[in-house]
């Protein structure tokens, strides 16, 4: 079993629902707290064992690429003052740690992860979608590479929706379960809620094998007018061991204003520097 060593994280995206903070600033760099968004999905990927990072980008996304450059001008006047550089350790990557593809057309998540296939070649490989800022200890990602450890094939992450949003998500048909992992039976993208399989829905966290790619490369449109990874991966079900994991982390839809918000104030109430501040102005405004 092959280590997952790359990880795909497509920011190609406009990020429409959050205009207009997205007009000229992509949505993966919005700030959750003191970090953006794609440095949150970073380090959860180095914490499971990531060595190459795969940024799948469009027009306008080149600050998400220069976000983990070197800085050689602010470092070199906080160094002359004598000020820490240790707020910025995170927001540096390697020589080689970091690939930038570009998704030339917005044709879907399905898409975007082929865009990467040349970088990810014949190995398995992480997905994730960074304005779902998952928050745990361990992360979700490692959780996930643990359970892969184990269980091999592909695994995805899952969690239990109500039964009317699931219309918003992919969504398992279970299998047999054991302990926090279910066998996939089948998928389904965005079903009506009166056919939905289950209410176990995937959220934006992925191992993949790489027999993927080549199913991709000629996926039809489905959901959308997308080429949805979901109807991909569903083709793999029975071919290759498929589960979906549900982690111990709390997830934060980031991709839209009330869950943003709402991820700043989680990760904030967290932050022992802020909180109380936070905290005195909820209980006088409450």
């Amino acid at each position: 079993m092959k280590k997952i060593r790359k990880a795909i994280f497509p920011v190609a995206g406009l990020g429409t629902r959050l205009l207009p903070a997205t007009k000229t600033m992509p949505k993966e760099m919005l700030t959750i707290v003191d970090r953006p968004l794609i440095q949150y999905a970073v380090d959860e990927a180095r914490e499971a064992g990531v060595e190459q990072l795969i940024f799948v980008t469009g027009r306008g996304k080149a600050s998400l690429v220069d976000y983990f450059d070197m800085a050689y001008e602010l470092e070199r006047t906080m160094d002359d003052k004598g000020k820490p550089l240790s707020p910025l350790s995170g927001s540096r990557t390697r020589y080689g740690e970091l690939v930038s593809v570009r998704q030339q057309q917005p044709l879907g998540l399905g898409h975007a992860v082929w865009c990467a296939r040349a970088v990810t070649g014949d190995e398995p490989f992480a997905v994730l979608l960074p304005d779902d800022l998952m928050v745990g200890k361990p992360g979700a990602l490692k959780q996930m590479v643990d359970a892969y450890a184990e269980l091999g094939g592909n695994i995805v992450c899952a969690m239990e929706v109500d039964q009317e949003d699931t219309a918003s998500y992919g969504v398992v048909d279970p299998g047999e379960k054991k302990g926090n992992a279910t066998e996939v039976k089948g998928m389904v993208e965005k079903p009506d809620p009166a056919d939905a399989p289950s209410t176990l829905a995937i959220v934006g966290r992925y191992i993949l094998q790489p027999e993927l790619m080549a199913l991709l490369e000629n996926q039809d449109s489905g959901a959308g007018g997308e080429i949805q990874l979901t109807d991909a991966m569903a083709k793999l079900i029975g071919q290759q061991p498929f589960h979906a994991l549900k982690v111990d982390a709390v997830r934060h839809d980031c991709g839209n204003k009330a869950g943003f918000a709402l991820a700043n104030l989680a990760l904030g109430m967290a932050d022992a520097e802020i909180a109380p501040t936070l905290k005195d102005w909820l209980a006088k405004n409450a």
